[in-house]
């Protein structure tokens, strides 16, 4: 009989261990911030970004979060932000914040695509042909992939040359194009001198080839002087006194 006595105290005594303590607390369970909250913050700013910095079309697209990323929710609206570096235009990046007292700072990849008119040769043409407008049209392509730049105003390529032969829908940048030569190495041409108001024109001998806004060496008609003159157009070249 004293057994069973020893035995059921024993009994009771590990069932009270068992059971929770009443009147303590459990440690709250830690929540984990929503990756559909980065991704909307991220998004949002993208957007309004792009729409500030580019005309027409445009389309945003971001990159995958890692599933098992987990970042202690925020308490505070999210802030998202262009890091240093960020491109307005093709693969870049987005930084999301947590504002809270020791929050966090995350980086998502993104890629922004930006549409638009950029001039294409209407035609095939020739190394050293004269642009005329009616060799270009107007088409829409995809920004993000010119990293050669474009033209989007015909009368900017007009009246330069092509440095290389062109092939029909090829997008025209500024590195197939070249300003024609208006002066040639001694050829004769007019020299413009400007003093405020007072232009006073005379002739000289061109000492070298030069391009539009080129600076080169004159030597003036009947002397041996030279100077230096700014060319202006065919055959004419400007200097200021």
């Amino acid at each position: 009989m004293p057994n069973f006595k020893i035995t059921s105290v024993f009994i009771l005594l590990a069932i009270a261990a068992w059971q929770p303590l009443k009147g303590v607390a459990a440690p709250p369970a830690t929540t984990w911030q929503s990756h559909a909250a980065i991704r909307t913050a991220a998004q949002g700013f993208l957007q309004a970004f792009v729409g500030d910095q580019h005309q027409g079309r445009s389309r945003v697209k971001l990159g995958q979060l890692d599933h098992r990323l987990q970042l202690k929710a925020c308490h505070t609206p999210l802030e998202a932000f262009m890091p240093p570096g960020g491109r307005a235009m093709g693969n870049t990046t987005v930084g999301v914040r947590c504002p809270d007292q020791g929050g966090w700072s995350i980086y998502v990849s993104a890629r922004i695509d930006v549409f638009g008119p950029v001039l294409v040769a209407r035609q095939p043409l020739a190394r050293g042909t004269r642009i005329e407008a009616s060799d270009l049209e107007l088409v829409e392509r995809n920004l993000s992939n010119l990293p050669y730049g474009y033209y989007s105003d015909k009368q900017a390529a007009v009246g330069l040359l092509a440095k290389r032969t062109i092939a029909t829908t090829t997008v025209i940048t500024p590195t197939m194009l070249q300003e024609p030569t208006l002066v040639k190495r001694g050829e004769r041409v007019s020299i413009i001198a400007e003093n405020g108001p007072l232009k006073i024109r005379s002739s000289g001998k061109a000492l070298r080839d030069g391009k539009s806004g080129e600076v080169i060496g004159i030597r003036a008609e009947g002397s041996r002087r030279t100077v230096e003159a700014v060319v202006v157009s065919e055959g004419v070249v400007k200097v200021t006194l």
